[in-house]
C-alpha cells in the first residue's frame, strides 16, 4: 500500500508539473492571460483527453495502462524522436504566443482561425477511432509481447496502416492557424516531418518483428494517405 500511495503521489506531481509547464509555455511568451483562442484550445484539449481517459477506463483499461506507464523495450530511435518532438512542440507553443499576442507579427484572418479550430475535430476523431479499434496503440514503438501483440485490420486500419499519425499531423497543421500564427507553421511542419520519419521506421520495425504485419502490408498498401503513400 505505501508503495502504491507513493506511486500515485509521483503521478499526481508529474501531472501538476505538466499542466503548469503547458500553461507557462502558452501564456508567458504571450505576456497575458487574455488570449481567447488559447483558452478555447485548452478547454477543447481538456475535455477531449478527459473523455478518452474515461472511455479507456471503462472499455480498454489495458490500453490506458500501456499508454500511461513507462516501458523498457522501446526502440532507441523512438526515444530520440519523442524528445525532439517534445522540444519542437514547446518551441511551437512559445512562438505562437510571441507572434500572435505579444508582437502580433502575423495577421491571421478570422476565417482561417475558424478553419484551424475545425481541423482539430477530424484530427481528434481519427485518433480516437484508431485507439478504439487498436488495443495495442501504444504511445511508443515497441513490440508488446507481454500483451500478445497482434495486427489490427479493422476500422481505419482497413485503409491506412498508421491512422493515428494522420490525426496528429492534421492537429499539428491546424494549431498555428487556430491560434493565429504563421510563424508557428515552421515548428509545426518540422513535427510533421518527424512523424513521417517515425512512420517509416515504425513500419519497418513492425514488418520485421510483428507476426502477420508483412502480410497485412500486402493488403493495406498505404502508410498514411490512401492511394498516395
Amino acid at each position: 500500500m505505501p508503495g502504491k500511495t507513493f506511486s500515485k503521489a509521483i503521478k499526481a506531481i508529474r501531472l501538476i508539473f505538466s499542466i503548469v509547464l503547458f500553461l507557462a509555455l502558452f501564456f508567458l511568451p504571450a505576456g497575458t492571460l487574455k488570449w481567447p483562442e488559447a483558452w478555447i484550445l485548452i478547454i477543447f484539449y481538456i475535455i477531449s483527453v478527459s473523455g478518452v481517459v474515461i472511455w479507456l477506463k471503462k472499455n480498454d483499461p489495458e490500453l490506458l495502462k500501456e499508454r500511461s506507464q513507462r516501458k523498457k523495450n522501446v526502440k532507441t530511435w523512438d526515444r530520440i524522436l519523442i524528445l525532439v518532438y517534445v522540444f519542437f512542440l514547446m518551441i511551437m507553443l512559445c512562438v505562437t504566443g510571441l507572434d500572435a499576442v505579444r508582437f502580433r507579427c502575423s495577421n491571421v484572418p478570422l476565417f482561417l482561425k475558424i478553419f484551424g479550430f475545425l481541423g482539430f475535430i477530424p484530427g481528434f476523431v481519427l485518433g480516437f477511432w484508431a485507439m478504439r479499434e487498436n488495443t495495442f496503440l501504444s504511445d511508443t514503438v515497441r513490440i508488446q509481447k507481454d500483451r500478445g501483440h497482434r495486427v489490427c485490420q479493422t476500422g481505419p486500419y482497413r485503409h491506412v496502416r498508421h491512422p493515428m499519425y494522420i490525426g496528429i499531423i492534421i492537429a499539428m497543421l491546424s494549431f498555428p492557424f487556430a491560434l493565429g500564427s504563421y510563424y508557428a507553421l515552421i515548428p509545426a511542419v518540422i513535427i510533421v516531418v518527424l512523424f513521417v520519419i517515425r512512420t517509416v521506421l515504425e513500419d519497418r520495425t513492425l514488418q520485421e518483428e510483428l507476426s502477420g504485419y508483412k502480410e497485412y502490408t500486402e493488403t493495406v498498401r498505404f502508410r498514411l494517405i490512401p492511394r498516395v503513400w
